[in-house]
């Protein structure tokens, strides 16, 4: 794919104090700016953050439309405009620039899948407890990149054996529910609709951990799934875009990404 093409090979990104505050428009050269961004679900609260730092920083105003990857991507198709797009991995991604709608996109944030349950219950203590007939599970959808990265590691933990071969198939027996996005996915735990769920470790956030429980699953079955950002072709305002780009790669803006349980690029 041509993100992960792109992705190969690439240093670790660093700017220097003096580029970044050109990039953003501080010299007193540029104008503030109206961006709108398109972010995966999973981003919400790390780019809500960013979003205003960015703004204080560059004296732009930035609003964000946050939905599951593959909605995202469909809106463009259709004809919606943004300045910048993140997604929650690259399939979501690469077919709009392919399609003449988006710039390359770059690695940004990787992020990691976990069990979820409610707090006080003890129906799913470890992998196996996911099989129990009667369990109510529930994942994002197959489009969804929560989803996709789910069903790969379901894929790969029955392929090991431990829980039997047919482990994945009795797993997804157990879904009651598949969600568009994966902050639905922890909502409905958190509401106490299921008894469990697949989400990301960033979604775990400080107002959720007061309501789950987590179960972590083993590295070898969870590599870190990439996250791409780049500017849309038809950007009206592509340099402050460029420069929303730059900040979320930087120093500050890996920070901010990791306060919120994203792992960094490499």
């Amino acid at each position: 794919m041509l993100f992960s093409r792109l992705a190969q090979g690439r240093a670790r990104f660093r700017l220097a104090p003096a580029v970044l505050t050109a990039l953003l428009g501080l010299s007193g050269w540029g104008h503030a700016a109206s961006l709108t961004v398109f972010a995966a679900s999973s981003l919400t609260d790390a780019f809500t953050e960013l979003g205003q730092a960015f703004d204080r920083r560059s004296g732009h105003h930035t609003t964000f439309s946050f939905a599951g990857s593959q909605v995202l991507r469909a809106q463009l198709e259709q004809g919606a405009r943004a300045d910048v797009l993140a997604t929650a991995n690259a399939a979501q991604y690469d077919p709009l620039v392919r399609a003449g709608l988006q710039g390359p996109g770059v690695p940004f944030a990787r992020n990691r899948l976990t069990v979820i349950t409610p707090l006080r219950s003890t129906q799913v203590r470890s992998l196996a407890d996911l099989t129990r007939p009667g369990l109510k599970l529930v994942l994002a959808g197959a489009e969804v990149p929560a989803g996709s990265a789910t069903r790969a590691t379901l894929k790969a933990i029955a392929g090991a054996g431990t829980y039997g071969r047919d482990y994945a198939t009795r797993v997804l027996a157990n879904v009651v529910s598949e969600e568009p996005n994966v902050r639905q996915v922890a909502l409905k735990v958190a509401l106490g609709q299921a008894d469990a769920a697949l989400v990301y470790v960033s979604d775990v956030t400080p107002a959720l951990k007061k309501q789950v429980r987590t179960v972590a699953l083993p590295g070898r079955f969870n590599p870190p799934v990439s996250y791409p950002i780049g500017v849309a072709t038809r950007s009206r305002e592509p340099e402050a875009a460029r420069a929303f780009v730059a900040f979320v790669r930087s120093a500050e803006g890996q920070r901010i990404l990791r306060r919120w349980g994203f792992l960094g690029v490499r």
